[in-house]
């Protein structure tokens, strides 16, 4: 039995966090339902992975799988310390994951500054351990970066957002970015991925701010330092 009793303001350390285990609990994923495409790598040569945490995976999934470009997306836990957490071990807030979401895309079809954006728009970024009434560590706001390119293209898409909450009267930003490397991602059970296909009437709560960034939002190479 999980006891959800804790401090829903904090993350474990390493040594109090739950144990976990070596197997995937989701070893045999399934085709994305809507998609049509495998969830799970490899994935085919010239797509790259993107993830990201902003709350609830079940509705921002879909928010990035009816994006142009995206291949496929599938939902897991990243940024904690348990290896192959379960939902229930996530939600006790001893894992130290992050709901999050995977988008694999095509670079040739969209870009990653084009995720960014649906990233900063679709949820309040400034929360700390939670959105809206959904509270705790697995709530939290995190970007996990592959490489240099998308660490200085996040940074740089903070400081921007940043500006625009600002002069709307919002606080300041809460959001990790972690990597690169990014952490290991490990799948959520069968019944979170896709959840809104299977599901189109579940809970999907919005806590976008409604300030958006330029539509043509991007950085250039020599911000890469390239």
């Amino acid at each position: 039995m999980f006891l959800f009793n804790r401090d829903k303001g904090s993350l474990p350390t390493q040594e109090n966090a739950l144990p976990g285990r070596s197997e995937s609990i989701l070893p045999n994923p399934a085709p994305h339902r809507v998609l049509g495409t495998p969830i799970a790598g490899p994935y085919p040569d010239g797509l790259q992975v993107a993830e990201f945490a902003l709350g609830c995976f079940w509705g921002e999934e879909k928010t990035f799988w009816e994006q142009p470009g995206v291949w496929t997306t599938a939902v897991g836990y990243q940024g904690g310390y348990t290896p192959n957490p379960t939902y229930q071990e996530s939600c006790t807030g001893k894992t130290g994951h992050a709901e999050t979401v995977r988008v694999v895309f095509d670079p040739a079809k969209t870009s990653y500054e084009k995720l960014l954006k649906v990233f900063w728009e679709s949820h309040d970024p400034t929360q700390g351990m939670r959105q809206g009434n959904d509270t705790g560590s697995e709530y939290r706001s995190v970007i996990f970066v592959h490489d240099h390119a998308q660490k200085v293209a996040a940074e740089e898409s903070e400081k921007m957002y940043q500006q625009r909450l600002s002069a709307r009267g919002y606080g300041e930003i809460t959001t990790e970015i972690a990597g690169p490397p990014a952490p290991p991602f490990y799948f959520a059970e069968d019944y979170h991925q896709q959840y809104l296909k299977v599901n189109p009437g579940g809970y999907c709560p919005n806590h976008a701010t409604g300030i958006k960034l330029p539509d043509g939002f991007a950085v250039t190479p020599l911000q890469y330092g390239e």
